[in-house]
Parts: structure tokens; sequence; C-alpha cells
């Protein structure tokens, strides 16, 4: 079967790549794998062979019977025809395995024109898994692992470095993919934890608001939104002509406590 463009398909075929991103995921015995976009089931094979237990999780309709015949064998295979977007981990979970919540692992290959809300949809379920092994466009994967300071830092940045330890493992080149894509892919792994804030909806929209001009300082990002943001910077200990992408995450930890102590109290002096 060819690849849809339309939906942003790149088979992986490099065995070599497969036999890392596994490795990677650690599998103990008889564990569950939830994997997003199985394709034509390379990725699937090894796991099915190094005996995991795979719910695949793929939006094309026209791969669920290919996939389905491919695997009849295993009786630890499942696929469900959903979008990974929109489907329920926590259902889909809850009536396929026995396990722990928290205790299963989930592997992808996503495409780039969603990696983006997939990423922000796994950051809300994490809770769900023990480790996420994903691979995306590199410059995807070079902004999700951006330290403060960096070029490639954003909102992104920070709403990964709150949610997960993260580790950038390895490139994977054009070749492994049938089609050749014309960019490098890398592959990256994220290990859940708990958020250091307890307003997360406070928490995004401060992140979305300094981040909204980059260019900017973070003050005069700041102020359109929070009158008193000079204020609120200088309690925090925060230098109002930084710009957001330097600030680390303790620094945020320190503003938002800020801003949601101001709103409790009223407006800071």
């Amino acid at each position: 079967m060819r690849a849809k463009k339309s939906l942003g398909q790149n088979f992986l075929r490099d065995e070599t790549v497969i036999g890392t991103i596994v490795d990677a995921l650690d599998l103990r015995n008889d564990e569950t794998v939830i994997e997003i976009g199985p394709g034509r089931g390379a990725l699937t094979e090894r796991l099915l062979a190094d005996g995991a237990k795979v719910i695949a999780v793929e939006f094309d309709r026209d791969l669920i019977p290919i996939l389905k015949d491919k695997f009849s064998h295993y009786e630890s295979f499942t696929i469900f025809n959903e979008d990974a977007l929109t489907v329920d981990f926590a259902g889909l979970i809850s009536q396929n395995v026995k396990s722990e919540i928290g205790n299963l692992k989930l592997v992808a290959n996503l495409p780039y024109n969603i990696s983006t809300p997939i990423l922000q949809r796994l950051i809300d379920q994490r809770h769900l898994f023990s480790r996420l092994v994903l691979m995306f466009q590199r410059e995807v994967v070079e902004r999700i692992t951006a330290l403060a300071g960096g070029k490639d830092r954003g909102f992104l940045s920070v709403l990964v470095e709150d949610a997960f330890d993260t580790e950038y493992l390895f490139d994977v080149p054009p070749r492994a993919f049938q089609p050749v894509p014309k960019v490098w892919s890398a592959v990256v792994q994220l290990k859940p934890k708990t958020s250091a804030f307890s307003d997360d909806a406070l928490f995004r929209k401060v992140l979305s608001v300094s981040f909204s001009q980059k260019r900017k300082n973070i003050l005069n990002n700041l102020k359109p939104v929070f009158a008193d943001a000079s204020a609120l910077l200088e309690h925090s200990g925060i230098d109002g002509r930084r710009r957001a992408e330097t600030l680390a995450l303790d620094e945020w930890v320190s503003l938002i406590g800020m801003i949601s102590q101001t709103k409790m109290t009223g407006p800071s002096k």
C-alpha cells in the first residue's frame, strides 16, 4: 500500500532504527505498549516478537485490514481505527489492559503536521504511562528538549520540561523511511513526572502570553494581560528585560506562584 501524502505518512523500514527504538522502551515480560500510527507494522512486528502486548491506534482505515491480517496469529495484538487526537486513551486501556494505570508504555512515529497537538494531548494523559518513546521531525525534538537560553526554547519546551524527564536519544536519517522524506527525524524518550504547577490553566496562559512575541522582552509581553507585570516580575526575582526563552523552570514556578498569590490577595504593590 502506498503512503498517503495527505496523512503525512512515511513508513519506518530501517531495522537498526526499529531495534534501537524498542531497546529504548526497556520492555519487561508481557508489558503492554500503546503504538500510535503503526503504518505497515514494521515496529509492531518487532514489539510482538519481543513479547510485548500491543494496542495499536491507526487513523488510516485502509491499513486496518492489512495489519489485522499480518498479525492475526498474535493474540497479544489489538488494533483500533481511531484518531490519536481524539481517542480516549484511559478508556481504551481500561477495557483492554489488565495492567495498572501508569505501568504502560507508548511508542509513536508521529507526522509533523500533528506532532504538537498530539504531544500536548499526551502531556495531559501522561499519568497513564511510565515511559514514552516518540519520533518527530528533528526540529520538533530540538524544540522539545531546548534548555533555558537556547534559540529553540519556546512554549512547548517549558510544557514538556514540566511534564517529563526528557532525553534526546538519536537522529534518524531520511533513508530510514519509505517514501524518503526531505527532512531528518529524531527520537526522544519522555518519563512522566508531577507538574510543579497546581493551576495548569494559569501556567499555560502565562506561558502563551510570555512567548506570544519572542522578540519582545517578557515585561512587554505580560503588560497587556497583567497590569502589574513589572511588580510581579520584580517580586519573582526576574529582570523584565529578559526574553521568555531565557527563563529556567524554577523561575516560571516563582513567577506563576506570584501571579497566583496576587489573584487571591489583590494586585501587588
